[in-house]
């Protein structure tokens, strides 16, 4: 096996480590051959042809997508803002949005009503449509409503009294922000950690995406994979090396890159990847054991239409490379 140097820690290396470059890799080829309109298959992994993962840059994600188209249309005072992110991203759920403003208009602060909302999302749950995407779990806030959608509308209610706009606008970091939403009920840290990195999308703050991050989960199981031993290596240090060394280690394992436009991998992507590699490694390594007793991936691949042209912060800089490289395939084609 190989070794690597994190830090002051020697780690030894298993083979799940090369998968996690070659999951990167192949799942960025699907993200831009479908983005370019390609027939399938747009990979020769079966295991990746077969299961569902996520993209390599957690910004590209169909959902993730939604909530910054969400961020962006509208009123960019931050009231506003902070509002449409929480609202969105509690229930996850792109239908449920969209039935909230067919039937309130533009949501704002001004015109967020707990009784009004939670009325709308009664009739759905009675028609019986879903309300939740299965993307989190996140548990219900305890406020004492009989339906979970109602705490979780009252929970919103709560942050914007709370002062949260204020809060996360006067923050002088990104940890900052992960600990002013974690201050907040049933918001723990992993949630927490992905609303701040949601709310850095948008115009009301912007930090650097490789300041801080939180490993969930199931990034940890993935780590315990790909190092079987980390020598007391804190996992946040691990993710950070694995940004740090992207470009030699593609070149290590002579893989290709297509990157997100000229945007690499930052601390929240190789978070995600790890999770994604515990993932790949049930099927690809199955004697390499992570944390917990998960053996297999439940989700299959199905795609859903073809994608949106893509959008992402405009403070990025790269939608304009997107279009550009999207529009030069169009000619070629």
């Amino acid at each position: 096996m190989r070794r690597v140097q994190v830090g002051l820690h020697s780690l030894q290396a298993s083979e799940a480590l090369s998968s996690y470059w070659h999951l990167a890799a192949e799942r960025q080829q699907v993200y831009h051959a479908r983005l370019q309109r390609k027939p399938a298959p747009w990979t020769d992994d079966p295991i990746i042809s077969r299961f569902r993962f996520t993209n390599a840059y957690r910004a590209a994600d169909r959902v993730s997508q939604d909530l910054i188209r969400v961020a962006y249309t509208g009123p960019q005072n931050a009231d506003d803002v902070v509002l449409r992110v929480l609202l969105f991203r509690f229930f996850n759920k792109p239908s449920t949005w969209e039935t909230l403003e067919s039937q309130f208009g533009e949501v704002t602060a001004a015109s967020f009503d707990v009784e009004q909302f939670s009325g709308a999302l009664d009739r759905l749950l009675a028609r019986g449509e879903r309300v939740y995407s299965a993307a989190y779990i996140i548990p219900p806030p305890p406020f004492g409503a009989a339906r979970k959608h109602r705490n979780h509308l009252l929970l919103v209610e709560h942050m914007m009294r709370s002062g949260v706009v204020a809060q996360v606008a006067a923050a002088k970091s990104l940890r900052e922000v992960f600990e002013t939403i974690l201050s907040f009920p049933s918001l723990g840290p992993f949630l927490a950690y992905q609303l701040a990195i949601d709310l850095n999308y948008t115009t009301v703050i912007d930090f650097d995406e490789n300041d801080f991050v939180v490993p969930g989960p199931g990034a940890r199981s993935g780590i315990a994979k790909c190092f079987p031993d980390l020598d007391g290596a804190p996992a946040e240090d691990v993710i950070r090396w694995m940004v740090e060394t992207q470009e030699e280690q593609f070149v290590h394992n002579d893989i290709q890159f297509d990157d997100l436009f000229g945007r690499s991998l930052t601390l929240i992507d190789c978070q995600n990847l790890f999770c994604e590699t515990d993932k790949y490694a049930r099927v690809m390594h199955p004697q390499i054991r992570g944390i917990g007793n998960r053996s297999r991936i439940k989700q299959q691949f199905s795609p859903h239409g073809l994608p949106a042209t893509p959008f992402f912060p405009p403070k990025w800089g790269i939608n304009g490379r997107a279009s550009a490289r999207l529009s030069q395939h169009a000619l070629i084609v």
